[in-house]
């Protein structure tokens, strides 16, 4: 059984870049004896969802020749290890000595998998019927493929469908110039995105000076160097609550910040000519979706992380339609302020 090291380069991408900040994937040894695909399971305090997420891909089990599943739990303090170990010997557990975070937490679900075909799911997250036979095939009969994926459903915490994701394309096919259209946005959330083993052999584990936007970097890395499959069934549903990275870091501007690193590094995957643009327009976009949320999270009472929002937009960008907006949120911070502060709110 492989295991995850930090010590290592990961093999050159796009630009032919190395970074000691990417964990080298080594290749599976017994490579006569391997499932198709890989499910693994990062988990971290959720037993109430983690049996969601298992049974959403046991509903689709192909076997134990063709699936291997298995929980990552990241020395949750609640019950995720029990509810895992409870679906007996066809989910594998194994539990971190100590907490590594998502990233290491991802890395060691790579290092660990032994299929052909690597799917990430997080243990809150969940899979709908059809998922993996739907994205199996492409991978399958066009070996230059490095990953594929399908549109999603945002989910809240209690499973009611809140959005689902752009439709990319209409028909199922690679996508044109993915990795630039990709850089200036992210658009993907990790259950809906399955990658070839060896496109992680080649590339290296997810990049750890990222903690909010670490997906988003590397599926701009992969589109960089590979084609990439698009599949417009929504067939993955990501869930969005209270309590996960994306909300705590709402509160003190820590995901824009993130954000702006994952730019500067996703940089790097782009052709020379035209990475100045794309990272400009990334910026642009980054700072007006600060602002959206700023907005979001004001209108809901959180004026901490509306303040916090509005910082991190205009150290991002300072675009007309940036300060315009920073202008605007201003304004409604004002509003709702002297509303407290008199009595009337």
């Amino acid at each position: 059984m492989q295991t995850h090291g930090r010590s290592g380069r990961a093999a050159p991408g796009a630009g032919g870049s190395q970074s000691i900040h990417r964990a080298a994937i080594a290749p599976v040894e017994d490579r006569d004896e391997r499932p198709i695909w890989s499910v693994m399971i990062p988990a971290y305090n959720c037993d109430e969802r983690i049996g969601t997420a298992i049974e959403s891909v046991l509903a689709q089990d192909p076997g134990p020749e063709r699936m291997q599943i298995e929980v990552v739990d990241d020395c949750s303090t609640d019950r995720t290890a029990a509810v895992a170990a409870g679906y007996g010997d066809r989910v594998t557990l194994h539990r971190q000595a100590e907490n590594r975070g998502n990233v290491g937490n991802f890395n060691t679900c790579i290092a660990r998998s032994r299929g052909r075909l690597v799917h990430l799911l997080h243990g809150d997250d969940a899979v709908r019927p059809g998922f993996y036979e739907r994205l199996e095939e492409p991978l399958r009969d066009r070996p230059e493929i490095g990953a594929a994926f399908c549109r999603y459903i945002a989910i809240d915490g209690d499973g009611n469908w809140t959005t689902i994701s752009p439709l990319e394309s209409a028909a199922a096919g690679v996508l044109d110039d993915w990795a630039g259209k990709l850089a200036r946005g992210q658009r993907l959330q990790p259950p809906c995105m399955v990658v070839r083993r060896s496109t992680y052999e080649r590339l290296g584990g997810f990049d750890d000076r990222i903690v909010y936007a670490e997906d988003w970097e590397m599926w701009t890395r992969i589109a960089a160097s590979y084609p990439v499959w698009h599949e417009p069934a929504p067939l993955a549903l990501y869930r969005v609550h209270e309590g996960t990275v994306t909300d705590r870091t709402l509160r003190t501007g820590a995901n824009v910040a993130d954000l702006r690193r994952a730019i500067a590094i996703n940089r790097e995957s782009l052709p020379a000519d035209r990475a100045g643009p794309i990272s400009r327009e990334a910026m642009r976009i980054t700072a007006l979706t600060a602002l959206r949320r700023g907005r979001r999270r004001l209108g809901a009472g959180d004026a901490t992380a509306a303040a916090a929002q509005q910082r991190e937009a205009l150290a991002t960008s300072r675009s007309p339609r940036v300060l315009a907006g920073v202008l605007l949120l201003q304004t409604l911070r004002i509003r709702r302020w002297i509303l407290v502060r008199f009595g009337r709110r």
